[in-house]
């Protein structure tokens, strides 16, 4: 059998569904067995960064592997970005790409760079097939790879000259992830450690939601009865209205929710990646720390350890809610969750709008106010990532998609994409300043093509708004940061889709409303911010 037939077969066994890819002289026999698959879809995008993103974004919302393609060189290169972002915010994706045949990969030849050093850096495992009979043995262990703790990108490349030959290889069996906890003897320490302090809090990162423990971190919160704060990309881990919800921690300036930290004196920090925000900027006293993740923490100074439950975070809680631990409750003083509420303008519930100006803030609002539970909300990257990240609140985990390890602008119009194929029948609106919006605008004749519906607010005001609020403080004025915009509304219409703008919160909702009725609707909204 060909070489691409089997590895077709391969990726067939291991459940993928789309592969999203633009294709290349490199690739042609791979799509070629592809166009025969009836398992897996073939999505042709318009830019492979796209690419990334929607399998990025896909991968985490669907519990399985995002797959993309691309030919070598630039077309290979267009997807760093993409895999980047992937492995930084622990996204489970495979990366596949053709190269140059081996006759000519020892000398300067057209289009060729070595790719593996390129991605190594940012991937869990990058490899280049030298065997076609090892095909799948490399599918097998890449799909491993990235699915393991904590998730992140493979690459696999296939050089040309391989792609054709016969081979007697066959897909190898899916033997299950191991599930690992700590021993006993860890938990009851852990145990003895929270019942020996008396304000211990809670700081909850993404890993939770990784590993689909909410429901296990709820019952241990209900327990311990202590505060909770929780990360950008944790967000919908408690209800907006729990009492014991301090909100969202990680923002540069005006992070009141890192204050309800000081007073304890204990931190128990569960599936918190790093990259979000350093101990530094959250434990300057150095409070001791419990943590509870699936790899040992880092070494941190400001990270000082005591006890460490490394494992499996649900099967972790589990076997911590089966010990008598005593409820802790305590408050931090000032009434500061309120002062959380009003700082980062979260709401119970939304007023008249009649008179109020068409912020990101009333935006949100109104956003959580029509919205339906099964509501995703990605955000792209900007000045609006962050007053998403304070104010709104989603009704469900993962009901809000936020790249904030790379942090990559671009990412939300692609990444809405991946998110409608993994969850069709869930709301999408995706929410991008136009500063990201034109980085990936051509991806809506992909979505259009594909016969998806979700909701595309453009944040209009002519500006990177983050940049322009950074370069103010600094130097007293800004510089380089502001562009012409195309008409969104005409640029809606030329890709056959509905394009409406909002110029009042009033208008904003009328029309948010009718765009989230009809749902079998590719819809772009202009929204024109008052600064």
């Amino acid at each position: 059998m060909k070489a691409t037939d089997v590895f077709v077969q391969c990726l067939e066994a291991e459940g993928v569904e789309y592969i999203f890819g633009i294709v290349g002289t490199e690739t042609l026999d791979l799509v070629h067995s592809l166009s025969h698959s009836k398992q897996i879809q073939f999505v042709n995008v318009r830019h492979e960064q796209g690419a990334a993103f929607m399998a990025d974004v896909y991968g985490r919302l669907s519990g399985k592997p995002g797959v993309c393609l691309a030919t070598l060189g630039p077309g290979a290169t267009n997807l760093v970005t993409g895999i980047a972002s992937s492995n930084l915010d622990h996204s489970p994706v495979v990366a596949l790409m053709g190269q140059a045949p081996f006759e000519r990969q020892h000398k300067d030849s057209h289009q060729f760079v070595n790719l593996i050093k390129i991605f190594e850096p940012v991937t869990k495992w990058s490899i280049q097939i030298k065997d076609a009979q090892t095909i799948p043995e490399v599918i097998r262990k890449s799909f491993k790879t990235v699915s393991m703790e904590k998730p992140g990108p493979v690459a696999i490349v296939l050089p040309e000259n391989l792609a054709t030959q016969m081979i007697t290889s066959k897909p190898l069996p899916i033997t299950p992830l191991p599930v690992n906890i700590p021993i006993q003897e860890s938990i009851e320490s852990a145990g003895a450690l929270i019942d020996q302090h008396k304000r211990p809090f809670v700081i909850i990162g993404n890993g939770v939601l990784r590993q689909g423990a909410t429901d296990e971190l709820k019952a241990f919160i209900e327990r311990l009865q202590s505060p909770v704060i929780h990360s950008y990309m944790a967000k919908g881990v408690l209800p907006k209205d729990h009492p014991l919800n301090f909100f969202t921690f990680g923002f540069n300036e005006v992070d009141k929710a890192v204050s309800s930290i000081q007073e304890a004196d204990l931190l128990i920090v569960i599936g918190f990646d790093f990259v979000e925000k350093l101990p530094k900027e959250w434990n300057k006293k150095r409070i001791p720390v419990l943590h509870i993740d699936t790899l040992p923490a880092e070494v941190d100074e400001y990270y000082p350890v005591e006890i460490e439950l490394v494992g499996d975070v649900k099967q972790t809680l589990r076997s911590l809610h089966t010990l008598d631990i005593p409820a802790k409750p305590w408050v931090p003083a000032g009434n500061l969750r309120e002062q959380i509420k009003q700082s980062y303008h979260i709401k119970e519930k939304q007023k008249e709008t009649d008179d109020l100006p068409l912020t990101i803030e009333h935006v949100l609002h109104s956003i959580e106010a029509l919205s339906l539970e099964k509501t995703i909300v990605l955000s792209d990257v900007g000045a609006h990532k962050v007053s998403i990240a304070r104010t709104y609140q989603p009704k469900q985990p993962n009901g809000l998609i936020i790249s904030n390890g790379l942090a990559s602008m671009g990412i939300a119009l692609p990444g809405s994409i991946g998110a409608k194929l993994a969850c069709p029948d869930a709301q999408v609106i995706c929410i991008t300043g136009d500063g990201g919006a034109l980085m990936n605008i051509a991806e809506i004749e992909t979505a259009k093509r594909l016969g998806l519906s979700f909701i595309i607010l453009v944040l209009n005001d002519g500006m990177l708004k983050l940049e322009e609020q950074m370069m103010d403080k600094k130097f007293g004025a800004s510089y380089g940061v502001t562009f012409q915009n195309p008409d969104f509304v005409q640029l809606a219409t030329s890709f056959g889709i509905k394009g409406r703008r909002a110029k009042h919160i009033k208008e904003f909702e009328s029309i948010l409303r009718e765009a989230l009725e009809c749902s079998e609707e590719l819809v772009l909204i202009d929204v024109v911010i008052q600064n």
